[in-house]
């Protein structure tokens, strides 16, 4: 996938923004190129900073465990991206501006990786991809059709971790995710239950 390639040496470096100033490494997104699931979270904290991979920090180790319940890896199953490919400084939110400056570069990762599931990672990616003014409260747990794609938001894992209570809602939304791989992609698929 040359334009794939291509993407990532422009992405990498970007300048577009006031985060080009501040970052250590462009978190691109890993996993793999040609996956029919894409998880999309908000942007790089402290960890994916320095290594320059999504995902890698307790939020992660998280994630990790929930995708391994699910029968999901990053190797096979998944790609995972974020709204802006740079660490905000302090993890604060990323601005209107910064977002505007990367969502076309998150397009075109959809475009390529072309997945037949999307899952929204938290708030700032709901409102980044779907709907500015939506609440991840009121949607989550809920298919989305964006663009001719299934968009399933939930929690983001950092929330799991401030808030034990969120943990079932959200595994409750990956056994939907699961039935609609089943459906969509691979039949046999098998997962086990994830214990919190």
């Amino acid at each position: 996938m040359d334009n794939f390639e291509e993407l990532k040496e422009e992405i990498l470096s970007c300048t577009k923004c006031a985060l080009s100033e501040t970052r250590h490494n462009v978190v691109f997104g890993n996993g793999n190129s040609h996956a029919d699931i894409m998880l999309i979270g908000e942007g790089p904290g402290y960890y994916e900073d320095m290594k320059g991979i999504a995902f890698v920090g307790r939020s992660g180790q998280l994630l990790d465990k929930i995708l391994a319940c699910c029968g999901f890896t990053r190797e096979e199953h998944v790609f995972i991206a974020n709204i802006v490919k740079c660490r905000p400084p302090e993890n604060r939110d990323p601005k209107p501006e910064e977002r505007q400056a990367c969502l076309p570069y998150l397009y075109k990762q959809i475009e390529y990786i072309n997945p037949k599931i999307i899952i929204l990672l938290g708030a700032t990616a709901l409102k980044g991809l779907i709907d500015p003014h939506a609440r991840i409260t009121q949607v989550r747990g809920q298919w989305i059709n964006w663009n001719g794609r299934l968009v399933m938001p939930t929690y983001h894992p950092s929330a799991l971790l401030r808030n034990e209570k969120l943990k079932r809602p959200v595994w409750e939304d990956f056994k939907n995710v699961v039935s609609k791989y089943r459906e969509l992609v691979d039949p046999k698929h098998s997962s086990k239950y994830w214990v919190a």
